[in-house]
């Protein structure tokens, strides 16, 4: 037992007083006389017992009535359990990403964690409230009701570390309480490694009763007709539950087909029809489970003929001018003294054709072109030394050259995974006729090839940059040095090349995706692109390159919808955002790898663990008790004890 003010115990000394009054009574006698005293003896005896017994009486009443009182005023207390964390400041984690919107058996998680909170977090409570989106410091309950109440579902996954990393630059002289709410879906160790082991962690998770999910992944254009396209929108199915959902697609508002998705795997792709036409609109299911994902918006510009410029010998580009015709491209060519720099700030696709050497300033234009957002296409010259070829691919990555050497190798490989060939074959083929090339480089690059030759080799490979791609063939193709242009494997190729620049396909940005965006406009100096739709506009960050803008989206927009690009008021492009799908997998909730850290059902036991672990147990409320007993007890004695 310890006090809090042991300065009052120095009183105890007046404990001696009432002894003092007992054994130094001072009291008067009076005589009386009796005529008969034969009976007064046994009397006397009796009275004086039943007066010392009195006398005792009041003395213990008054010492422990006196004893109590000098206690009570120093107010004692039991030391708490966990005292040396009395001082914590409290900061609680919520996680309102999307899988939040899961519901459990009182709802959604997110809305009856909320509820939770208001309904169990004391009103004197002082904490910090962290979300995905919103940080609130050194708050109360009634300061951020309101914000709770109306708190909306983040683009932003969950993740752990970034929170905590916020929590930790809050500098406070004292040491920390953690809450962190989170169904744990997307949970891994790394976002657990930085944990500061000195602070007290308590996980709070919320368990959905519904763990079925179907997901829109993605919207790809699969083929190109005359008149219409055929897109490919890509499902996932997460959970047992396989029963057919409805799927449609719209065009602004406009219905444009509509039909029932039967799912036998966990991916499914769903093929749909629609008119070659300038496209701004959505597809979108109907499940029992998370909402977030159930719509995927996507647009489709207008098909624009794609630039494309080969330089070298026009010998060996006449196979370029049969698969880049006028319907679709706009193809030149044109030799390297001929060439006019000034011409390439506008292509779409430059392709290098089996140059000698490659100059400087065109290697440095050609970085610029890169990235700006253009494709390029390296074929090599048999007569290029590796030095030069070397210095040229160092501009875009890690590929590099070795010397050539004079071997026959077949191109027997295709990777059917490569983006390059996304949607090219119905079916792998692997009993084609090989082409082959009589002498070769070899290729040292860490990313997969899209063709390899026999040896494993690769013959063509890509470097992929933020927002372009260089494609590097490992041979020259002219046809003394092989017989590739013969191949059926001539035409998807560089058609697909050609159509990868994204003009001719589908946007679907996904909300804080760092990936750069260009669109065709020419700006003046101080003039700004804006994006909106009838709910949101918000202004990227832009960059001005020469008859094109490069635009950063960051964490924009808030809400995935269709938007468009304005120069002023004018509009320039049709633009669609998306959430990430991270949170659609319920199967990625990781409650395992807490097991090191306190799990508990909710915050009201936080807050009442908090309170009986760390308030001192104050007993002096007892010492005041027990005075006020034993001072009745004394008037008792007075009263009734004779």
């Amino acid at each position: 037992m310890q006090f809090k003010h042991p300065e009052i115990l120095y009183f105890l000394f007046l404990l001696i007083v009432p002894i003092l009054v007992h054994l130094f009574q001072f009291r008067r006698f009076k005589k009386e006389y009796f005529t008969n005293v034969r009976f007064l003896s046994a009397l006397s005896v009796q009275t004086r017992k039943s007066s010392k017994i009195k006398k005792w009486l009041l003395l213990g009443s008054r010492l422990l009535f006196m004893l109590f009182l000098i206690l009570a005023f120093a107010q004692p207390f039991f030391e708490a359990k966990d005292n040396s964390n009395a001082t914590n400041e409290m900061y609680i984690i919520l996680d309102n990403s999307f899988s939040m919107q899961a519901k459990g058996k009182k709802g959604e998680l997110l809305r009856r964690s909320v509820q939770e909170l208001l309904e169990n977090t004391p009103e004197n409570a002082t904490f910090s409230l962290i979300t995905n989106s919103e940080t609130y410091w050194n708050t109360d309950i009634k300061s951020i009701q309101n914000s709770l109440q109306n708190l909306k579902y983040s683009a932003l996954p969950f993740q752990l570390d970034q929170l905590m990393a916020k929590v930790k630059s809050h500098k406070s002289a004292f040491k920390k309480d953690i809450v962190i709410i989170t169904d744990a879906v997307g949970l891994d160790k790394k976002q657990l490694k930085n944990n500061d082991k000195n602070e007290l962690t308590y996980f709070i998770i919320p368990k959905a009763e519904q763990k079925n999910n179907v997901a829109i992944d993605s919207v790809s254009i699969h083929e190109t007709l005359e008149n219409f396209y055929e897109i490919n929108v890509e499902l996932s199915n997460y959970g047992d539950d396989f029963k057919p959902i409805p799927i449609a697609i719209y065009n602004g508002n406009k219905l444009i087909a509509k039909t029932l998705v039967q799912f036998d795997t966990k991916k499914k792709s769903q093929f749909f029809t629609i008119p070659k036409q300038d496209f701004h609109g959505s597809v979108s299911i109907t499940d029992n489970s998370l909402e977030y994902d159930n719509t995927l918006y996507f647009s489709i510009s207008k098909t624009k003929k794609v630039n494309i410029i080969s330089i070298g010998e026009a010998e060996k580009s006449n196979f370029l001018s049969r698969i880049y015709t006028a319907d679709e491209f706009n193809f030149s060519n044109s030799t390297l003294a001929s060439l006019d720099y000034n011409s390439l700030e506008k292509q779409d696709v430059i392709l290098l054709n089996e140059i000698d050497e490659i100059p400087q300033a065109l290697q440095i234009t050609l970085k610029s072109f890169v990235e700006k957002g253009g494709n390029l296409v390296f074929i090599p010259s048999s007569k290029n030394t590796v030095a030069n070829i070397n210095s040229f691919l160092s501009h875009f990555g890690t590929a590099q050259f070795k010397p050539l050497k004079n071997v026959e190798k077949l191109i027997s490989k295709i990777n059917f995974n490569h983006p390059l060939f996304a949607s090219v074959f119905e079916n792998k083929i692997s009993n084609f006729q090989y082409p082959k090339t009589n002498a070769s480089f070899e290729i040292a690059a860490s990313g997969p090839a899209a063709l390899y030759n026999d040896d494993q080799s690769p013959f063509l490979t890509a470097l992929s940059k933020p927002a372009s791609t260089v494609y590097i063939f490992s041979a020259p193709i002219n046809s003394i040095n092989s017989n590739f242009q013969q191949s059926p494997l001539i035409v998807p190729v560089f058609y697909k090349i050609a159509m990868s620049n994204q003009k001719n396909a589908v946007t679907a940005l996904t909300i804080g995706n760092q990936q750069a965006f260009f669109t065709d406009v020419l700006l003046s100096k101080d003039a700004v692109l804006s994006v909106r739709n009838a709910t949101e506009q918000f202004i990227p960050v832009q960059q001005i390159l020469n008859n094109k803008v490069k635009l950063i989206f960051n964490d924009y927009p808030l809400q995935a919808g269709n938007f468009e690009i304005y120069n002023q008021k004018t509009p320039v492009e049709n633009i669609s955002f998306n959430y990430s799908r991270t949170e659609s997998n319920w199967a990625d909730a990781n409650e395992n790898i807490l097991s090191d850290y306190k799990i508990i059902d909710s915050i009201a036991t936080v807050f009442n663990t908090i309170e009986t672990e760390r308030t001192d147990n104050q007993i002096w409320k007892w010492f005041v008790i027990f005075a006020l007993l034993f001072l009745i007890i004394e008037m008792a004695i007075l009263k009734f004890l004779k």
